[in-house]
């Protein structure tokens, strides 16, 4: 079974390489040099090549406060990319897999977010992502939508972009005091758990929407105090409110999600997080 990989070089997509090797799919990853996912007629020319039975879509415009000044960028890619892949995939009969955030809801809940609730985005980059969704299962009934939260991975470190474990030890290195906010509650999710549970629902059949993250919750503080003393590091770490760390985007006060979807196939629930945390500066190092 062939599998088109979007977004190849990012640190999910580098997670599942081994995941879909494992299970003997035939991986063909592509990066935007050699995939564009805002231009169908590229699109086109790789299903043509490739005859992919499923696409995982790994392509994303992250840059969240950024997108508050480039809408045109973060919806081309997040919202028109999804539905040019959901159109592909129909055309060939290719199952779709795409990759969503838990930014769509807008954190007023106390209670994790299920799969049936109502999303209601803060953000330019949130509201992209919902919208990618609802064009790519309006377009195709073989589509998967997974939410997930707070991802990081190894290939972090050499990904442009990053992640949170990267950006709190560069801080660190750097000695300066670390402000993160203390009001901002997730699910910190490592993509070595998330890549083998997204290859298990690829081979489901069962296509919807589904929440899928580690378990527990945490806010970004506790997160951030929870590496440095996993690595034995001592920084200035400052906790603050959201009002006081000014940024572009709103971000919700409360995204834990609930993977009830995930649950309700019988799938195991996937590890603590602070578990996986450990398990990552294992490998990590």
């Amino acid at each position: 079974m062939k599998i088109l990989l979007t977004g190849s070089g990012g640190q999910l997509a580098q997670a599942l390489l081994p995941c879909l090797h494992s299970q003997g799919y035939e991986v063909h990853g592509v990066d935007h040099a050699q995939c564009d996912i805002t231009v169908p007629d590229l699109i086109e020319t790789v299903f043509s090549a490739v005859k992919p039975a499923a696409v995982i879509n790994c392509a994303a415009y992250n840059q969240v406060d950024r997108a508050e000044a480039e809408p045109a960028a973060a919806f081309a890619v997040n919202a028109c990319g999804p539905l040019y892949l959901a159109r592909a995939c129909k055309a060939h009969g290719a199952t779709l897999l795409h990759i969503s955030t838990n930014y769509v809801f807008d954190g007023a809940s106390n209670q994790p977010y299920r799969e049936t609730d109502c999303p209601r985005p803060l953000s330019v980059y949130a509201a992209s992502k919902l919208s990618g969704e609802n064009l790519a299962q309006s377009h195709w009934e073989r589509c998967y939508i997974v939410r997930t939260t707070g991802l990081y991975g190894l290939a972090g470190r050499t990904t442009r972009q990053g992640n949170f474990v990267e950006t709190m030890l560069r801080l660190a290195a750097a000695g300066n005091d670390i402000r993160v906010v203390n009001d901002q509650w997730l699910t910190p999710t490592a993509a070595a758990d998330l890549a083998p549970a997204l290859v298990r629902l690829l081979a489901s059949n069962r296509f919807g929407i589904y929440h899928l993250t580690n378990s527990g919750s945490t806010t970004w503080f506790d997160f951030a105090r929870a590496i440095f003393d996993l690595v034995g590091l001592s920084p200035r770490l400052l906790p603050v409110s959201s009002q006081e760390y000014r940024v572009a985007a709103r971000r919700p006060a409360y995204s834990v999600l609930a993977n009830a979807a995930w649950n309700a196939l019988g799938f195991p629930t996937l590890p603590p997080w602070q578990n996986s945390l450990t398990r990552f500066f294992a490998a990590r190092n």
